[in-house]
């Protein structure tokens, strides 16, 4: 649910205040007094640039162990494969190729509409400069290109240990992968009480994440503060570019895609759909978390769309963690608007590995509200964008969360009504069977 500072705040409406105080403050220096006064970049170097990085650095603290750990229980958590059969082979190739449909027409809308292009080149080189010194250690070992057949030979790494000390996220979300697909398949007391230990490790590492998290209110006044006070009146109308392509991108998935899922996956009409999961896609929107809405999305399947409540529970589940489309989409569409904002071209080969880590952070991400900002973070200096290039969405990110949560949550359920195409339930009824998935009406 909404998390609450003292006095009963909600911390997004704490985010926003921090966003509107260093907008505000960050415009009236660019202004009234401009950018390259001796007290303003005392400020910016020396206070408000370190908060920021401080904040920035708790984020990739918790990077490794936090995706580590969420791809591991969330492969874990499918079972017994030879069990699941069919609905779990089908979960996961649903869950991958509707997230890469949902990455795709986020960096095609990016690509086309271009949201960050029109900065000032020096100032942005400027600001690069700045935060070179916070994010360069990370930064060095993400290299700029890749040939395609070694970017996938240095996906499986040869030492996970030297992979995460050296920040290479990729090898090791592959080996977390592995990993959990290797706890399924030899199951015993013994792998059930490792499984046990690398779900208290996620819950530690959610609980650290949900006190930085806290911070954030801080951290967006001074990241703010800082662009703003640089760019000017550009930050606005570039900020408004990339709220727009998002919320397109997420309505072009939402109004286009999961119909056709729904129609042709599951034989059903996407006006009953849609009708039978207004309470979930509201409750979705108001809370930004998916784990929150899982309850309601649970009663949606059995009550309105007459799912199998052994398919619906197991696959509501499971993408409550593993199936996040509008994650995925937010994700690399802010990969790019950065990357644009900060005049850094992307190569094709770049692209496509933003596109990969977005499909695989959207597993590893957690449906808490903000849950996607140590995946973003992480990206950016994948790709060698400045991390510091997260304030500018952090202000507007309440907003865009609870647009890409309602993706999510409808997304599992187009998934579950795919999934259960075919399947009955195996609870025996002493009333009526409850319908399965009905034809299109």
């Amino acid at each position: 649910m909404t998390e609450t500072k003292k006095g009963g705040l909600p911390l997004h409406w704490l985010m926003l205040i921090g966003f509107a105080v260093g907008l505000s403050g960050g415009l009236a220096v660019n202004m009234l007094v401009g950018p390259d006064t001796a007290w303003v970049v005392w400020l910016t170097s020396n206070v408000t640039g370190p908060a920021g990085q401080i904040f920035l650095r708790l984020l990739f603290m918790l990077v490794i162990p936090l995706l580590f750990s969420a791809l591991v229980v969330g492969v874990a958590e499918m079972g017994d494969l030879k069990s699941l059969g069919r609905a779990g082979i089908k979960t996961l190739v649903l869950t991958i190729v509707v997230s890469s449909i949902a990455v795709v027409i986020g960096l095609v809308m990016v690509n086309v509409f271009r949201p960050g292009d029109g900065v000032d080149p020096v100032l942005a080189q400027q600001l690069l400069a700045q935060g070179a010194e916070g994010a360069g250690r990370i930064v060095e070992n993400a290299p700029e290109s890749v040939q395609l057949g070694q970017f996938f030979l240095e996906l499986i790494p040869s030492n996970i240990f030297t992979a995460a000390s050296e920040n290479q996220i990729l090898p090791v979300m592959v080996f977390a992968l592995i990993f959990g697909i290797g706890l399924v398949m030899a199951r015993s007391p013994s792998t059930d009480q490792l499984q046990t230990v690398i779900e208290g490790i996620l819950e530690v590492s959610m609980k650290l994440i949900n006190l930085v998290i806290k911070l954030a209110p801080y951290a967006i006044a001074c990241l703010m503060f800082n662009l703003a006070a640089l760019f000017g009146w550009d930050l606005l109308v570039r900020l408004a570019a990339f709220v727009g392509v998002a919320v397109g991108a997420m309505a072009i998935h939402m109004f286009v895609v999961y119909p056709l899922v729904v129609w042709f996956g599951a034989g059903l009409s996407p006006i009953k759909f849609f009708r039978g999961i207004r309470e979930p896609m509201v409750v979705a929107f108001s809370t930004a978390s998916s784990n929150a809405t899982l309850p309601v999305a649970l009663r949606a399947a059995d009550e309105q769309l007459g799912l199998p409540r052994k398919i619906a529970r197991f696959v509501l589940t499971v993408g409550a963690t593993a199936n996040q489309n509008g994650t995925a989409l937010f994700e690399g569409v802010t990969v790019l608007f950065l990357a644009q904002f900060f005049g850094i071209e992307l190569t094709l080969t770049q692209q496509l590995v933003v596109m990969l880590v977005c499909i695989l952070g959207g597993i590893g991400t957690a449906g808490v509200p903000a849950g996607s900002l140590p995946v973003v973070a992480m990206i950016l200096v994948m790709v060698g964008v400045p991390a510091e290039g997260i304030g500018l969405i952090l202000g507007v990110d309440r907003f865009l969360d609870m647009c890409r949560t309602t993706l999510n949550v409808t997304g599992d359920l187009v998934l579950a009504t795919v999934v259960s195409r075919g399947e009955v339930d195996d609870a025996v009824e002493t009333e009526e069977p409850r319908p399965t998935v009905a034809t299109v009406a």
